[in-house]
């Protein structure tokens, strides 16, 4: 039996997820097989060669988070990384020169080689 569900849509998201991002979380979660009050965590915190690192993982939401759905994944986001992420872009590449997650900021006045870390 095939059960629907209620897909919850937010009208304002800081960041946006590429439709390879969505099928890549999706799959991801279903493979971990999280309870339904997990979410996907997006955000920054210090260090990195350039500054400041993207986080991108599953987690639980905390008192200072935003949430916020993306198709049908639910996001979290504390609060004041929103100054870092807005406009961000999360997309998913499988090719032979990308492989994993990436990040367009058009916030970052400079990235790391890796894509991984940047700078406001």
């Amino acid at each position: 039996m095939i059960m629907e569900t209620e897909v919850k849509q937010t009208t304002f998201t800081p960041i946006t997820l590429t439709e390879n991002a969505i099928i890549a979380v999706k799959k991801l979660m279903g493979e971990k097989e999280l309870e339904e009050d997990f979410g996907l965590r997006v955000g920054v915190n210090g260090g990195g060669c350039s500054g400041m690192t993207y986080v991108l993982g599953f987690d639980k939401k905390q008192d200072t988070d935003q949430e916020f759905y993306i198709g049908d994944v639910k996001v979290y986001m504390n609060k004041s990384h929103g100054l870092y992420l807005l406009g961000t872009e999360v997309d998913y590449q499988d090719g032979l020169n990308a492989r994993g997650f990436t990040f367009s900021n058009p916030n970052a006045s400079s990235t790391c080689g890796c894509g991984s870390s940047f700078s406001a």
